[in-house]
């Protein structure tokens, strides 16, 4: 297909949408969509400021879009079906439409046939969006613009100056792209490479600062990985001789170090939150480190507390049993809390699983739990496995005309809980025992237990808000379930939602200054002397 021509009306200036599609709506979100302020600051001058839209505070007012302008939304696989919808309703008020983001970057013809699209935009969008733009105010822009893997000094800031500051309670900031593992059940190092991509920690720490003058003090620091370089890529390195692959893991390990020494200089209120793997726990330097820049927590991958399980999803680099207790407790003897995400549903569960789970996670410290019922995403190992033994079967599974394997596209009502069979226990009974993890675990006397990790009762009483709000907002019920019961899980989710953003608001600093950056020499990494164990 060749270019397409854009006819705009005469009169009209053509408006930029870029829209954040969700199904609820909390009037509070907890943190901010990224994505949607850095296309923001991609999208050129010459159309103005953007209008954005993010539908887990608010749904889209239709009314808002005119003939001529476009419409841009980024869609994964857990928002697509209404990001098609959003797509629909923008192209009925003449707009044109385009898509972005993980799913449309793997399923680039989806939103052409589903959601009325004009344009998609696959892979990084900081270059690619200003593109089509551009080409769309000339007149001629092509059907997909690959956006492909771009470099961590070409990654955009954000345009925070267009968020409404009081509808959040934490920010985004993005230090680096990409995870050199390879887990079964995660699409990111396929998507975004396994090669990292990092940000220079100037640019970092000034967007961080953007941030803490507008009066957000508590940050997401939103990275497929904070840990890119272990110990023992260090040590294989070495004892493989490899000088130039040592050299670049050293570059980027040296890189995270700067920019934690960078933090740890920053208003001492200001708390960060992460996403690292099982490995730092043995990388006492580097968690000190994080605990010396105020990052106080990280979602850390757990999966499985099994050999079998961990084997299962490819992540047998974890340690089980009670030696993972004593890998997660490590953690906290660093003065990091651990937001633990485990999965259940792996064909190595047993009905036993899931108390063993619950107990170990419990006992371990771990502060925050979530337990997720194994769900072949898009781009995953585990998804090419499962669409090949559906294809395979004589009689193909489905609701409503539409197979399992494209399942994002089954509306949330009829859509089932889990489509891999598992090989001893029924998808309701794996359903049921995972609720009643969470409810486990999140049972008031053992939030209040763990809220004694805060210094104050006033944290103590945010600590157990926040914990209620994750399970209500997170759990596998709740919102996910009859209409009924998702209506009022919304409104108990909403007011929870009102209240626990109170306590992380922060007085703006609007005097708070900018450091003076001076212009770096290529770094030299610095081989130090692994231990044995390292």
């Amino acid at each position: 297909m060749g270019p397409v021509i854009l006819h705009k009306e005469p009169g009209h200036s053509m408006a930029v949408h870029l829209i954040n599609p969700s199904d609820n709506s909390f009037g509070t979100a907890v943190i901010t969509p990224r994505w949607l302020f850095v296309l923001a600051a991609a999208t050129p001058a010459s159309f103005g400021d953007p209008i954005l839209v993010d539908e887990s505070i608010e749904a889209l007012d239709p009314a808002t879009i005119a003939p001529g302008d476009v419409v841009g939304i980024s869609v994964h696989t857990g928002n697509a079906l209404r990001g098609y919808e959003v797509g629909r309703l923008a192209h009925e008020r003449g707009a044109t439409v385009a898509y972005g983001g993980i799913h449309a970057t793997l399923f680039p013809e989806e939103p052409f046939d589903r959601g009325f699209a004009d344009h998609v935009v696959k892979g990084d969008g900081d270059i690619a969006w200003g593109r089509l733009l551009v080409d769309l105010q000339g007149g001629m822009a092509e059907r997909i613009y690959e956006g492909g893997k771009i470099e961590g000094d070409e990654f955009l800031s954000a345009r925070w100056d267009l968020m409404q500051s009081d509808k959040y309670m934490w920010a985004s900031v993005q230090t680096i792209r990409g995870c050199p593992k390879h887990c079964s059940f995660c699409s990111v190092w396929r998507t975004d490479g396994q090669k990292p991509r990092q940000r220079s920690f100037e640019r970092v720490i000034d967007e961080i600062i953007d941030l803490r003058r507008k009066g957000f003090r508590f940050i997401a620091l939103a990275d497929d990985n904070f840990y890119p370089v272990t110990l023992t890529d260090l040590r294989l390195a070495r004892e493989q001789g490899n000088a130039e692959k040592l050299e670049s893991l050293m570059a980027t390990r040296n890189e995270r170090f700067l920019l934690m020494a960078e933090l740890a200089k920053l208003p001492k209120d200001m708390v960060f939150f992460t996403q690292i793997t099982m490995e730092s726990a043995e990388d006492g330097e580097y968690l000190d480190a994080m605990r010396r820049a105020n990052i106080k927590g990280a979602l850390v991958g757990v999966e499985a507390v099994t050999p079998e399980g961990l084997k299962a999803v490819y992540k047998d680099f974890n340690y089980s049993g009670d030696r993972l207790i004593e890998q997660l407790q490590m953690f906290r003897k660093h003065g990091l809390h651990v937001l633990g995400s485990f999965i259940f549903g792996l064909p190595t569960d047993k009905p036993s699983t899931f108390d063993a789970t619950v107990e170990l996670a419990m006992k371990a410290d771990v502060t925050f739990a979530q337990f997720v019922m194994m769900t072949p995403f898009p781009g995953t190992v585990d998804f090419g496995r499962w669409e090949k033994a559906q294809e395979e079967k004589e009689v193909i599974e489905g609701v409503g005309g539409v197979p399992l394997t494209r399942y994002w596209l089954i509306p949330t009502a009829v859509r089932p809980k889990m489509f891999t069979p598992h090989p001893t226990m029924e998808a309701a009974d794996i359903s049921r025992r995972t609720q009643a993890v969470w409810d486990r675990f999140y049972e008031f006397g053992a939030i209040w237990k763990r809220s004694a990790c805060t210094p104050t009762l006033k944290a103590r009483l945010a600590f157990v808000l926040l914990s209620k709000l994750y399970r209500q907002m997170y759990a596998g019920t709740g919102i996910s379930t009859d209409s009924a019961r998702r209506k009022k899980a919304k409104v108990s989710a909403r007011w929870l939602a009102k209240q626990t953003r109170r306590i992380f608001q922060a007085k703006p600093m609007p005097e708070l200054m900018y450091p003076e950056w001076t212009p770096r020499a290529k770094a030299q990494p610095v081989l130090v002397q692994l231990n044995p164990a390292g």
